[in-house]
């Protein structure tokens, strides 16, 4: 059984508006509307990368954080990450923690496609193993932490805007969170 997400539609001040599903609603003209991103971790303290698959709608092939999506109606954003971690990387996680809760970006892709969100940045370990969706994820890697950093500032240009600006926003609690994961 397929399910048609949605999009959370927002107004300016963050309030529920509306919905609206998913694919239409990321056009060259992207309302705004509600998402989530979290930067998975490994018990070693390495953070999950991803390329996302080249079927993609926005910003295919691209290298990015862990897992993102949209929270349903009803649904919590723990809810909605724990769903699209078993959907895109097959795995199950713990300690949800939050570390950039007021993130909003708006990004337009090679393409014209607009991503506009505000979006609550968000750190969890996985427990398991990966079982990729290659639907979602062409590729993936695990990576230092403060490799992934350097990466970030010294090609931008190689990965998801999303990506290297939370990197920015939430650099010190994504490593304080990958202290707490490495035992």
């Amino acid at each position: 059984m397929v399910i048609q997400e949605h999009v959370i539609l927002l107004n300016d001040q963050g309030q529920e508006i509306g919905t609206l599903e998913k694919y239409a609603a990321h056009t060259s003209d992207t309302p705004l509307h509600l998402a989530f991103s979290c930067w998975l971790f490994n018990h070693l303290g390495e953070c999950l990368v991803t390329r996302r698959a080249l079927g993609k709608k926005a910003w295919p092939g691209v290298w990015t954080n862990s897992v993102c999506g949209h929270p349903q109606s009803g649904e919590t954003p723990e809810q909605a990450i724990v769903r699209r971690c078993r959907f895109e990387a097959g795995v199950e996680i713990i300690d949800i923690t939050t570390v950039a809760a007021e993130f909003r970006y708006r990004e337009t892709d090679p393409s014209g496609i607009v991503e506009n969100e505000i979006c609550p940045v968000f750190a969890a370990q996985v427990i398991g193993p990966l079982a990729i969706n290659p639907e979602e994820v062409m590729a993936h890697q695990w990576v230092a932490l403060e490799s992934l950093f350097s990466a970030l500032d010294a090609t931008p240009w190689a990965f998801s805007p999303w990506m290297t600006q939370e990197a920015l926003l939430a650099r010190d609690k994504l490593r304080q969170f990958a202290a707490t994961v490495r035992q």
